[in-house]
C-alpha cells in the first residue's frame, strides 16, 4: 500500500557529561583538574529525495534518535560528538511540528533542515579551575536533545496530473507517454498509489481515480485529492466506453470544486480516451458533449497520440510548473 504521511517522533542525540578526573603522574603529588568536556549530541535533519516510497521504511509512531554524545574522560580528553539523524522524506513533504505547529514544506531535491538540535556536551572539572577554585570537584551533565513529534505529508509535485474516473486509461497513457511500466488492467476501482513517469523532461503523474464523493472522503477521499493541488497542468481522462460521457466529465470536475475552488481554474486538457472502442461517428458524436478542444485518444493509433503529444508539450512549455493553483 502506497504511504503518503506518517507520524512519527525525532530527537537529537543527548550530550556527553564532562568527567571529574585529575591529574595522576609519577612524582606530580598533586596533579590538577583534568576532566574533558562531553561531546554534542548528533542533529536530526529531514532531507528530500526523489523516492516516492521514501516513508516506507518508517512505521507508524517509530521513535528516530541521532546519536548521543560520549562523555568526557581525564588528560582533557572531549567526548566524541554524536552522529547526526537524516529523516528521508519524498520531494513534496510537508513536515509539521505537532508541539510547535511549525512546517517545513520541502520542494527541491537534496533540501535539507535541521528540526531537532543535539543537546550541547557538559563541561569538565578542568573547565572550572580558577585562582580561587584550584582543585573544582564539579562537573555539569550533557543538555538534553529538542525531541518532537512529527507528522509528514506528501503532497506530490508533478508538471501535469493525469486524472479521470478508474479504469479511463491513465495507467496505460502514462505507459505509453513514459517509461512508468505501471500494470494495467480493466479493474471497477481506483488504482491504489499515483505512478510517475517522465516525459519530455516533464513530470507526469497518473494520480489514481477520482470518484463520485470523493471529496467527501468517498473511496480514497481526500488521500489522492490533494496531489492534484500540485500540478501543473490537468489532463483530465474521460474513456469512449462510458454510459454517460458527460456525467463522468462532471462528476470529476465537481468533486475538484468541493475539495478546492482553484482546482478547477488550473489549465485542463480534456481527453476522450479508448476511442478504439466506438464507431467514428460515436466519437465525433462524444466530442460535441465534451468541452470544447477535447482531443479523441487512443493509444493503439500512433497519429492520435502523437496529436496528442503535441498539444500536452505546447502546454507544459507553456504552464509547467505552476503548483500554487
Amino acid at each position: 500500500m502506497f504511504v503518503d504521511e506518517r507520524t512519527i517522533t525525532i530527537s537529537g542525540g543527548a550530550g556527553g557529561d564532562g568527567a571529574v578526573h585529575w591529574h595522576r603522574e609519577k612524582f606530580i603529588a598533586k596533579g590538577g583538574p583534568d576532566g574533558g568536556n562531553g561531546g554534542k549530541g548528533g542533529d536530526a535533519y529531514i532531507e528530500a529525495v526523489r523516492d516516492l516510497r521514501a516513508l516506507e521504511r518508517y512505521r507508524q509512531g517509530d521513535v528516530l534518535k541521532a546519536t548521543d554524545g560520549a562523555p568526557g574522560s581525564g588528560s582533557l580528553k572531549s567526548g566524541q560528538n554524536g552522529g547526526d539523524l537524516t529523516v528521508y522524506v519524498p520531494i513534496g513533504s510537508i513536515v509539521k511540528n505537532l508541539r510547535t505547529q511549525e512546517r517545513f514544506e520541502l520542494t527541491q531535491e537534496g533540501q535539507r533542515v535541521m528540526i531537532a538540535a543535539g543537546g550541547q556536551g557538559g563541561f569538565g572539572n578542568a573547565h572550572f579551575k580558577s585562582s580561587v577554585n584550584t582543585t573544582p570537584q564539579t562537573a555539569t551533565s550533557g543538555e538534553r536533545p529538542q525531541t518532537y513529534r512529527f507528522h509528514i505529508e506528501l503532497n506530490i509535485i508533478a508538471d501535469a496530473g493525469i486524472i479521470g474516473l478508474p479504469n479511463a486509461g491513465k495507467s496505460t497513457l502514462l505507459n505509453t507517454l513514459t517509461a512508468a511500466s505501471v500494470r494495467t488492467a480493466a479493474y471497477p476501482f481506483t488504482t491504489l498509489e499515483p505512478n510517475l513517469g517522465m516525459f519530455h523532461g516533464f513530470v507526469l503523474a497518473d494520480i489514481p481515480g477520482v470518484i463520485e464523493h470523493a471529496s467527501q472522503g468517498k473511496g480514497l477521499g481526500h488521500k489522492f485529492l490533494r496531489h492534484i493541488a500540485r500540478t501543473g497542468v490537468l489532463v483530465h481522462l474521460v474513456a469512449a466506453d462510458e454510459p454517460d460521457v458527460a456525467r463522468a466529465y462532471h462528476i470529476v470536475r465537481k468533486e475538484l470544486e468541493t475539495y478546492n475552488m482553484m482546482l478547477i481554474k488550473k489549465k485542463e486538457i480534456v481527453v476522450l480516451s479508448k476511442t478504439d472502442t466506438v464507431s467514428e461517428e460515436q466519437k465525433n458524436m462524444l466530442l460535441t458533449i465534451l468541452p470544447k478542444g477535447a482531443i479523441p485518444l487512443t493509444v493503439l493509433d500512433d497519429a492520435s497520440v502523437a496529436a496528442f503529444s503535441a498539444e500536452l508539450s505546447r502546454m507544459l512549455g507553456k504552464d509547467a510548473v505552476n503548483t500554487n493553483g
